[in-house]
């Protein structure tokens, strides 16, 4: 087994790699996003719909993708943080 995985019961092993991968697919899927409405973040983006610098469909359909992404990440990587810490107290 990975030694990342040593200090942790089967279960919270399989959870934290479920978790990992939640992480990463967010943060990469958010990344996609935002790359095809061709924005640095989804401020950005925003900013660009507001301005009527791109078209309201599909960019304001990518800006509330990319948040919920950013959103899912943000939960992921706590919800991670605490699983790990809690792994370490023992």
């Amino acid at each position: 087994m990975d030694p990342i995985y040593g200090r942790l019961q089967p279960e919270a092993a399989l959870h934290t790699q479920q978790l990992s991968r939640l992480v990463y697919e967010a943060r990469e899927n958010r990344r996609r996003v935002l790359e095809a409405a061709g924005a640095a973040d989804e401020e950005a983006l925003l900013r660009r719909i507001a301005a009527g610098d791109v078209a309201e469909h599909p960019a304001y359909e990518h800006y509330l993708a990319a948040r919920i992404l950013a959103d899912t990440h943000q939960a992921a990587r706590e919800a991670l943080n605490g699983l790990l810490q809690e792994a370490n107290r023992r």
